[in-house]
């Protein structure tokens, strides 16, 4: 009986179903970036599927094999960095010792991510209202859970305060790490991050008389 030598490839093997998926996620990643800086720079409103397109090198309906419209794009740009957010946080908070460690490494995570970001922070505050309603939704229930995980820590670092002043904190620190975007240029510039941490964690830890 001779050999079956058809090829069959596990998608979990890194084979050539796996070397698709990673591509196709790739390019995803690709037309939500560049979704990021148009979005940031014209408005959501001002951007259409063939901008989109050709700021990839592609014509608009190219983009439709990836997402189901420009709606659908804005939505997974903000619904995905506010899962990514929160997962991360959580990550970070499990690895602490204790609501001072745990503080200080989630100002040092949001403020990378405010660094590194600061298009997406631009759309957030611009374009948040232009989701249809079960998107905003979602997103405003993952912010609201990422200030509660600062809350809670909080209250552990200042147990004399109650729940409404662990989230003004929290607040304050994050329009200070958020200033990103009205800080001028995209890249890093000397100090800077070192500056927000360090204003950000006066904000978290100050005592109130």
């Amino acid at each position: 009986m001779s050999e079956d030598r058809t090829a069959r490839v596990d998608p979990d093997d890194g084979g050539p179903a796996s070397a698709r998926d990673a591509a196709r996620d790739e390019r995803r990643q690709e037309y939500l970036a560049a979704a990021a800086r148009l979005f940031a720079e014209r408005g959501y409103r001002g951007v259409s599927i063939e901008d989109l397109g050709a700021a990839c090198g592609v014509s608009g309906p190219a983009v439709y094999r990836y997402f189901r419209g420009k709606q659908a794009v804005l939505a997974a740009l903000l619904v995905g960095v506010s899962e990514s957010l929160l997962e991360g946080s959580r990550a970070v908070v499990e690895d602490a010792d204790g609501p001072a460690t745990a503080l200080q490494r989630l100002i040092e995570f949001q403020a990378d991510f405010s660094l590194d970001n600061r298009d997406v922070i631009r759309v957030q505050d611009r374009d948040l209202a232009s989701l249809d309603d079960g998107d905003s939704q979602l997103v405003r229930r993952l912010q609201r859970d990422y200030v509660a995980l600062w809350a809670a820590q909080l209250r552990r670092l200042h147990p004399e305060e109650d729940a409404a002043a662990a989230r003004q904190r929290a607040h304050a620190a994050f329009g200070l790490l958020n200033s990103t975007p009205h800080s001028g240029g995209r890249g890093r510039t000397p100090g800077q991050r070192s500056r927000l941490v360090a204003m950000a964690w006066a904000a978290v830890s100050a005592r109130v008389p």
